[in-house]
Order: C-alpha cells, then sequence, then structure tokens
C-alpha cells in the first residue's frame, strides 16, 4: 500500500532556526494526523553517518514541533544533515530538495557552513545593473569622438542618445558609443534613491577600446571615456552618503591583446623573453589559448605567480587596489570566474576563487564576492568560494521558462507551476540557506535579451515577474532600464540608451517597481526569511516568506484570462498570521481555521503583508 506523502517542513529562519558558537537548534514541523512514530536527525561529522533523536517539544493547531541540538562537527565547515521520520509502515526523509520515501543524496542535504558566510547587508541590498556608456551622459566633454580611433579594424562611431544599437552581425556591435559616463551615474543618485535603489553593480569601467570594457588594457585606471581615478573615488563616497553601496566588474579571465602584458614590444605577444611570457600560455608554434577562441581576449594563466600576485596576492595587487581609499568599493561581480585557471584551462579554479576570496575578506571581512555563472553553480557557492552567483540557474532560468516560454538558448519551453517549483527548490537546495539570501537574482542584463522583449512586451505579465524578482529569496538586482519599460533582443539590442524624456517611460510598469522596493524595505521576512511554497499548481504558484512575527505570502497566476480561486493551508508555516493585507489594494483577508481563501487574478500577482 502506497504511503500518503507526509506534510513535513523545516524553518532555516528565526526564531525556529539558532546558530550558536558550537551548535545549531533545529526544528522539524509535522502534520500532527501523520503516522510519524519517531523522527532522528542524520548528519555526517567527520563525514560518518550519525542518527540524533529529536524530541516532541510542543504542539500547535494541526502541527507537532520536534527539535533537536546538532552539535557542530570540529575541523568541518560545511554541516549536512536531513530528517529521517519512521513511521509503523516505513519512514519518510525531508531535505532540501522536499520529502523523499528513501535517504537523500547528500548533495541534497540541508546545509550550513560554520565558518565562511556572505555578508549580512547584502541580503538588505536592491542592485540596479548599469552598463555605463548607455546610462547618462553626464560631461559630454568625456564622449569618444566619431573615428577617434579604431577597434577590431573599424572607426569608433559616436551616436547620439537613444539612436538605434547596430544589430549584431552588422560588425559594429562594440564600436558605437552614446557618451554614458561616471558623472552621469552620479547626476542619476537621486532617480536611484527615488526607486529604492540602495547598491549598484557596475559593468567594467577600466581602460579598454571597446563599449563593452571586457577587454581591459589598463585595471589602475578608470577608461578617460567613463571619468577618471578621481571621478570614480567622488562617486563612491556620493554613494556612501546616501547609504549606498557599489560593486564593480572584475574582468581578470581575460585581458585585451591592447593590455601592455600582452602586446609588443614589452609584451608576451611574438616575444618569448618578455617578462610577461608567463602571464598567458602560449603552444610550440606561439600561439596563445584566448577567451572561448574570441582572438582580441587572451587568457591570463593563474599557474604564473606573477598572475596571482599581479590579481590577488602581492600588496598591490588589482582586486585590493579599489577596495582600499578613497574608492572603498563594497565587492566585486567575477566574469566568467569558473573559467578562470592554469595553462590556459579551468585547472586549479576551486584554489584560485578561494584565494581570491580570501584577498577580499583580508580587505574588508564584510566584502560581497559575487561570480557570473549562467548554469548551475552549487560547487562555489557552499561558503568558501563565492558569497552568491549571478542567479540565472536558480531564478532566471526558471521564471523565464515558466512565464516566457523560452529557455537560455530562446528555444521553446513548457513548465507547470509545479515544475517551477521544483526546479527552484532543487536549486535552493545545494545551496546554505544564506547563501541562498546572498545569491543576485535578476530576471536579464547585459548578456540577455530583456525580459520585457521576451514577453511581447506584455506590461502585466512584466509587473508579475518584477513582483517575484522583488519578493524570492536572495538579493533581487534591476537591469537599468526595465523599471521604465525600455525592452530589447539580445546581446547588443539589450543594451540601448535608458529614455530621459519621461514621457515615454511606462509609469504604471515604473510605480509598480518602487512600490515592490518600497514593501521589501519594510517587510524583514522578504529579505531574510525564509520561503515555503503553499500551492503549486498548472498555472499559479503561491509561497510564504517568514521571519519571526513577519510574513508575506506571494501569489502569482500566470493564465491570460482566468482567475485562480485557491485556499491557501496556512497553518503549515513556521509562524502563520492571521490577517493580511493586499499591499496593491488595500483588501483585507482572514485566516480562518488555518486557511486563507484568495483569488488571484489572470495573469498578475499579489502580495499580502501580514498585519
Amino acid at each position: 500500500m502506497t504511503q500518503d506523502i507526509p506534510f513535513l517542513f523545516h524553518p532555516q529562519a528565526a526564531p525556529w532556526f539558532q546558530e550558536g558558537p558550537d551548535s545549531l537548534l533545529l526544528t522539524l514541523f509535522c502534520e500532527q494526523t501523520a503516522p510519524i512514530r519517531e523522527v532522528w536527525l542524520r548528519h555526517e561529522p567527520d563525514n560518518e553517518e550519525y542518527l540524533l533523536p529529536m524530541a516532541q517539544v510542543a504542539s500547535r493547531d494541526r502541527l507537532k514541533i520536534w527539535q533537536v541540538r546538532l552539535p557542530l562537527a570540529q575541523g568541518q565547515d560545511l554541516q549536512l544533515y536531513c530528517f529521517k521520520c519512521l513511521t509503523d509502515e516505513g519512514q519518510w526523509w525531508l531535505h532540501g530538495a522536499g520529502t523523499s520515501p528513501s535517504v537523500p543524496p547528500r548533495e541534497q542535504h540541508f546545509r550550513y557552513n560554520s565558518r565562511h558566510q556572505p555578508p549580512t547587508w547584502v541580503q538588505d541590498q536592491v542592485f540596479y545593473q548599469i552598463f555605463p556608456d548607455r546610462f547618462c551622459n553626464g560631461d559630454p566633454a568625456l564622449s569618444v569622438r566619431h573615428h577617434e580611433y579604431e577597434y577590431g579594424g573599424k572607426a569608433v562611431i559616436s551616436k547620439a542618445w537613444g539612436e538605434p544599437v547596430s544589430q549584431q552581425g552588422e560588425g559594429t556591435a562594440s564600436c558605437e558609443f552614446y557618451g554614458g559616463d561616471l558623472a552621469g551615474i552620479d547626476a542619476k543618485l537621486h532617480y536611484l534613491h527615488s526607486l529604492g535603489v540602495t547598491a549598484l553593480y557596475l559593468n567594467p569601467i577600466f581602460a579598454s577600446p571597446s563599449n563593452h570594457k571586457y577587454d581591459t588594457q589598463d585595471y589602475y585606471r578608470v577608461d578617460p571615456h567613463l571619468g577618471s581615478n578621481e571621478r570614480l573615488a567622488e562617486l563612491t563616497r556620493n554613494l556612501r552618503q546616501r547609504g549606498m553601496r557599489i560593486i564593480l566588474d572584475a574582468v581578470v579571465n581575460h585581458t585585451s591583446t591592447q593590455h601592455p602584458w600582452f602586446c609588443p614590444p614589452q609584451g608576451a605577444m611574438g616575444n618569448p623573453d618578455s617578462a610577461f611570457r608567463k602571464f598567458y600560455t602560449f603552444d610550440q608554434e606561439g600561439d596563445y589559448v584566448s577567451w572561448k577562441g574570441i582572438r582580441s581576449l587572451p587568457k591570463l594563466d593563474f599557474a604564473s605567480e606573477q598572475v596571482q600576485d599581479a590579481v590577488y596576492r602581492a600588496e598591490d595587487a588589482i582586486l585590493r587596489h579599489w577596495m582600499r581609499p578613497p574608492y572603498q568599493i563594497d565587492g566585486w561581480r567575477f566574469d566568467v570566474i569558473h573559467m578562470l585557471g592554469e595553462r590556459g584551462t579551468a585547472e586549479g579554479n576551486p584554489g584560485h576563487v578561494r584565494a581570491i576570496r580570501h584577498t577580499l575578506k583580508q580587505e574588508n571581512p564584510d566584502a560581497y564576492v559575487l561570480g557570473e555563472h549562467f548554469f548551475e553553480a552549487s560547487q562555489w557557492l557552499q561558503g568558501d568560494q563565492e558569497d552568491g552567483a549571478m542567479n540565472y540557474y536558480g531564478f532566471a532560468h526558471p521564471i523565464r521558462a515558466f512565464l516566457a516560454g523560452q529557455d537560455i538558448a530562446y528555444h521553446p519551453i513548457k513548465i507547470s507551476a509545479a515544475e517551477l517549483d521544483t526546479w527552484l527548490k532543487l536549486a535552493r537546495a545545494h545551496v546554505p540557506f544564506k547563501n541562498q539570501l546572498a545569491q543576485f537574482n535578476l530576471l536579464d542584463s547585459h548578456d540577455t535579451a530583456r525580459f520585457l522583449y521576451l514577453l511581447g512586451e506584455d506590461r502585466a505579465r512584466m509587473m508579475l515577474a518584477a513582483t517575484l524578482l522583488l519578493t524570492y529569496i536572495g538579493t533581487p538586482s534591476i537591469y537599468y532600464g526595465d523599471e521604465v519599460g525600455l525592452s530589447g533582443g539580445n546581446d547588443p539590442d539589450c543594451r540601448r540608451c535608458f529614455p530621459w524624456d519621461s514621457t515615454t517611460w511606462d509609469h504604471v510598469l515604473h510605480e509598480h517597481y518602487r512600490r515592490l522596493t518600497q514593501i521589501r524595505r519594510q517587510r524583514p521576512s522578504l529579505r531574510r526569511g525564509d520561503i515555503q511554497t503553499l500551492y503549486a499548481g498548472a498555472h499559479s504558484y503561491v509561497f510564504a516568506r517568514t521571519l519571526q512575527s513577519d510574513q508575506v505570502v506571494v501569489a502569482c497566476n500566470r493564465h491570460p484570462s482566468e482567475p485562480r480561486t485557491i485556499r491557501l493551508p496556512l497553518w503549515q508555516t513556521a509562524s502563520p498570521a492571521s490577517r493580511f493585507t493586499d499591499a496593491f489594494n488595500g483588501d483585507k483577508f482572514e485566516v480562518i481555521q488555518g486557511q486563507l481563501h484568495l483569488t488571484i487574478p489572470a495573469n498578475s500577482a499579489r502580495v499580502l503583508l501580514s498585519s
């Protein structure tokens, strides 16, 4: 006879999860009617299985509450655990990915890193990603002049603000400039602050011949067409005065062919006797390894101690330099960090990423170490390497599949809300909870088509997506212009100029973003709380964020024309509220016998705040 899957839940936020210097207090909820007679905690000190008995400490409404104190294993930073529940007929196991009738694989165990954790400030931020050349021209005297120099064999082009971007294949995408600069960012801090943005992520700003600047010529100099080192210091000072933060883009996997380490006469190219020859990887014929075969981007060889010193190890290393006064940036986003390595490959990658983390934490224990990964990145997210990743795999990809019907390769995909929930849970399961809170969630970026474009300019569905972005577990990042309805296809079309003529804005969408950032700022559960699925069906997905007495319920329905009415089991949550208010229209709701009766309109989302 098949057993019915019982309701089991393990909160990972206060007050049901408590951290001590030598132990953790862990809690398990199960339904009163579930035929569970014993509960054990499985953990692995010294990589060996141990089972600790859990005690039933209380009952509440329809729930039994079990607890145990888990001693932290010495000499072992990462603690793995899951729950074994015995019934008269068999057993059930609760783990990070859900409930199963047999012991889960180790990668799905709950995990806690007792030594390495992300800085707590990250959880409280709303990031805003800026592609500097396209955000705002604050000092026209700095702008690239038409045909000022050549890049990739073509003369650079100066375009008027807002003029259409040349498309891929036309050969000019990296050569055209619109004049955005650091002065422009500084001039718009009041706009960003009013939007609710608290932290900036800037695409590369160091000296480079291209508009994207992922081909660095000088790591110690702000590109003169964007400003100067002094202008960056002024920008970071003005941000701090507003209580805002900033991270910069570290492009240390490769350089430009015009970097002095590489280019003639002193550089490595064509010069076997160069002092920089070992900075790169050359074959017997003298050819060099480049990033993904792109010849303008020779790949650095981290087998070289000189490269290690230059990038992160030496006292005057690149990554240290910008974290110190007068700049004092708050962290780095590392471009293609998973590809960084030795001898033209990713060999030795974990060791170098750990060393980079150590360097940054030496400079500032609260530095944010953020990695770019387009796909699953859990091996870098166990606490000892990155604090968070650009969360394509665990947020952007599943939300794109669910709402836009496309995968990251722009191929069609169709998933239900239940399949969305499974994807999201599995992505979270592989990462410690503190790192989940520091994941860098995004809908789109400079490397992808705008989400609004993928949605066929469907504003209602974009508002639904924005609601998920600002309420899901992790730290949200808004790609510049999304909030006013800026659209665009794949790179480079996604890098259009910000439309500063506000008469062209989608003001309804803009106000929606402003309200969401306000709600996030006001509700601690959205920044630090646990996440729990309440419903996932064909088109509707509902989850609760809970932290102590603060609770927010987020309900979305992607069906284009049909509303969905659901009874939500609020009794299952760690600290259920009894009354809620809709954050957007003020509707009042009361929880009756542990359930909340809710109708979600078609193609929309509701955010209910406990009151």
